[in-house]
């Protein structure tokens, strides 16, 4: 469950204005210290855990316990960004890419969106977000080419769900996990996850056996743990497919907790 965090109050200096504009433009400051978090439970099995009652669940906060104010539990829909590699090292591995798009796309619900992305030495959508169930066109075109912008294109996708109305919002990474070209630092694209509220999900599509790239599944496994969310190793066939039921299982179930902070400092780091 990715962390919630606290900002610091605005210091912005309200404009001055005359009496007779204050009644029409009257300026509202609120600092809120209530912290929302949307939890997922799975079970042994890796299933969503459901019938979940508010005493079932403890908050800590550095340590300290905290108590609860609002407790709900809901079906909602989710936004997806698929983000799929198509830098050099991935040449051989576009189709089963592909296949693997395909297959997540077609198990959206009617309420959800998706938007499909690709990426090698820059990130470039393909898609913006859809309810439609079909890879674009141009996805069928993609040619593996140059170097890999992995963490560019993690953030390019967080900040386009930061903007969406779903409460849950997800990057699925389809990558043999090179990074080799990026702007960005891997901790700023992490970092810009976890402030959109996106959970990382992530693919390694290198084949597997002894000559797989360690540190490239080492890059994949941090992106999805630290996000609160899953690395898949099996890139096709049987097991990614009930990797894909359970992602979505999970996308598409939340509890929803809220509580206000006994923590008063205002210093925007993560709790």
């Amino acid at each position: 469950m990715p962390p919630g965090r606290t900002s610091p109050p605005s210091k912005h200096k309200l404009p001055s204005v005359s009496p007779g504009q204050q009644q029409d433009d009257d300026v509202v400051r609120v600092n809120t210290d209530l912290v929302v978090l949307n939890a997922t439970v799975l079970g042994k099995d890796g299933k969503f855990v459901s019938g979940l009652r508010r005493g079932d669940f403890q908050i800590l906060e550095d340590g300290k316990e905290q108590k609860l104010a609002s407790f709900g539990a809901a079906e909602t829909p989710f936004a997806a960004a698929i983000v799929i590699d198509t830098s050099g090292s991935m040449d051989s591995r576009l189709t089963l890419a592909r296949s693997a798009a395909i297959q997540f796309l077609d198990g959206l619900r009617e309420s959800d969106v998706a938007a499909v992305y690709n990426f090698d030495y820059k990130v470039e959508q393909l898609q913006d977000f859809s309810p439609g169930r079909d890879l674009p066109q141009t996805a069928f075109g993609l040619r593996a080419k140059t170097n890999t912008a992995l963490n560019d294109a993690v953030l390019r996708a967080a900040d386009d769900l930061a903007v969406r109305p779903e409460k849950r919002r997800a990057i699925v990474v389809l990558s043999d996990g090179g990074e080799n070209a990026s702007r960005a630092s891997s901790d700023k694209a992490l970092n810009h996850a976890l402030a959109g509220g996106a959970t990382i999900y992530a693919v390694n599509m290198s084949e597997e056996g002894p000559g797989r790239d360690i540190v490239g599944a080492s890059i994949l496994k941090t992106l999805a743990q630290k996000s609160g969310g899953k690395y898949i190793e099996t890139p096709g066939g049987g097991k990614l497919r009930d990797a894909f039921t359970s992602v979505l299982e999970e996308l598409s179930h939340q509890y929803t907790l809220t509580y206000v902070s006994t923590n008063r400092e205002r210093d925007g780091k993560w709790r």
